[in-house]
């Protein structure tokens, strides 16, 4: 393929007042590519959102399409489609004019508007609500509702800016599932702005983290989740167990010394450092090459794991093991073992 086809950010800035809202994006999102847009409020992903459909104009840098700039292209010619959190459905129309709409503004025949709005509604799991009053359906029907809206003009992009933001978990949980199927079926190029790492990862080819107005990581779910560049990205995840170290040569090798224990350490690293201990990594039934004890403190079961807190040392950390995993009652003192070079991460301290 092609590296130029497709959407193409360089180096976008933009400023509110004093407020520097984004400073130097640049990614790229390839044809039939879904990429997601990941980070906390605040950190720019809608302002990007907006200037990419042209609602917003950069201070700095380019969108491109294809290649081509779209700097003086309006957004209603730029031909990208764009789905909000609250559906924004028409209530005077039903589900057939909702769907319809977007086709009779681009003067499709009645025929050929027919065939479209049936094949979306198919597409999105809703064949035969064509007349269905649209303030009549629930949450997720409303949602594919307005997800055949977005789809039917054949947008050359479609932007999701959080559009399971208000449904409740369960359904969500379905429909993220549902919504990726349905943008793989038709080939959609997609971005989806989110702040759930789950929607992110379970969704998207690629996800762009983003941090007060920049790219902190771009990656494969796989890679973010399992590599993370940095405290801000792992703590994002939810990966909290940073432990401060120091790193220095032993008599064995190089090693970190933490409150916890001492590690061995990769020779690129020296110095000040904070370890990641992954909570995926310790096992309690098997014997692996470092060992950690301390006392369990709290459990919580979540279906097909149990999170144990275990305190060493005046830390607290988060550790994941099987349901049916056997864990001592909580006070008592609990070894875990792991394999530090799948368990551990480590970061510069400045990170």
């Amino acid at each position: 393929m092609n590296p130029s086809n497709g959407l193409s950010l360089r180096e976008i800035e933009k400023s509110f007042g004093s407020k520097r809202a984004l400073a130097g994006v640049s990614f790229q999102v390839r044809q039939s590519e879904i990429v997601a847009l990941l980070g906390p409020s605040g950190c720019g992903k809608s302002t990007l959102l907006g200037i990419i459909a042209g609602l917003e104009r950069p201070d700095q840098g380019d969108v491109l399409w294809d290649g081509e700039s779209l700097a003086t292209t309006p957004a209603h010619q730029r031909g990208f489609g764009l789905m909000f959190q609250d559906f924004a459905l028409f209530p005077h129309r039903d589900v057939f004019g909702n769907v319809a709409f977007g086709l009779q503004m681009a003067k499709w025949s009645p025929k050929q508007i027919e065939l479209r709005v049936q094949e979306m509604l198919t597409l999105v799991g809703l064949p035969g609500f064509s007349r269905r009053d649209v303030n009549t359906l629930s949450g997720g029907e409303a949602q594919r509702v307005a997800l055949a809206r977005s789809l039917a003009p054949g947008p050359r992009l479609l932007m999701l800016d959080e559009p399971l933001g208000s449904l409740d978990r369960t359904l969500r949980e379905r429909l993220v599932f549902d919504l990726r199927q349905i943008l793989r079926q038709s080939l959609q190029t997609a971005i989806y702005v989110t702040h759930d790492q789950e929607e992110a990862f379970i969704l998207a080819d690629r996800v762009v983290v983003m941090k007060a107005g920049r790219v902190e990581q771009i990656g494969s779910p796989q890679d973010i989740y399992h590599h993370p560049n940095s405290v801000f990205v792992a703590q994002f995840l939810g990966l909290n167990n940073l432990i401060p170290g120091r790193v220095e040569d032993g008599s064995t090798g190089r090693v970190v010394h933490t409150v916890i224990g001492t590690f061995p350490a990769p020779e690129a690293v020296t110095g000040p450092v904070n370890l990641l201990l992954r909570p995926d990594g310790v096992r309690p039934d098997v014997e692996l090459a470092c060992q950690l004890s301390g006392v369990l403190s709290e459990t919580s079961f979540r279906g097909g794991a149990v999170r144990a807190r275990l305190a060493v040392n005046g830390l607290v950390l988060d550790l994941d093991f099987p349901a049916y995993a056997a864990l001592p009652p909580i006070g008592e003192t609990f070894t875990v073992s792991f394999d530090p070079a799948q368990a551990i991460q480590f970061f510069p301290a400045h990170n």
